[in-house]
């Protein structure tokens, strides 16, 4: 039933953009014109593109609801296809936080003046050029 209602909502949608299609517009349209002696006047052909509109876009709008209630409860196999997953490679152990791991060797406090000296000769170079 649900696939015969979405094919009855593709019509519909069809219908409904031919339609709209057909109806003038301020700048013309694709509306089909005609004598006011034809068996449609502009006037009458006006008034039913409009309500053949309305009426189609309702039904359009209706059976969009139908279809989604319809599609939130209707069941489906719920199972999940497993046969393309991945296996895993197996990761090596970390080791510990304990006693048994290697500690780092610590930084030389000469090292960080050094760098110290560094930054401060340098700030003083900037300090005594010439302004421009």
């Amino acid at each position: 039933m649900f696939t015969f209602l979405l094919v009855v909502q593709a019509v519909i949608a069809a219908l409904l953009v031919t339609l709209i299609l057909m109806q003038r517009s301020e700048g013309g349209g694709l509306g089909v014109g005609g004598s006011s002696s034809g068996l449609m006047t502009a006037r009458g052909q006006a008034d039913f593109l409009t309500r053949a509109t309305a009426v189609t876009a309702v039904a359009f709008v209706g059976l969009s609801i139908l279809l989604a209630g319809i599609a939130t409860t209707r069941q489906s196999d719920t199972s999940i296809d497993t046969s393309l997953t991945r296996q895993a490679d197996p990761v090596a152990p970390i080791a510990p936080l304990g006693g048994d791991a290697p500690a780092s060797e610590p930084v030389d406090s000469d090292i960080l003046s050094a760098i110290a000296g560094q930054a401060e000769s340098s700030g003083a170079d900037e300090e005594d050029a010439p302004a421009e």
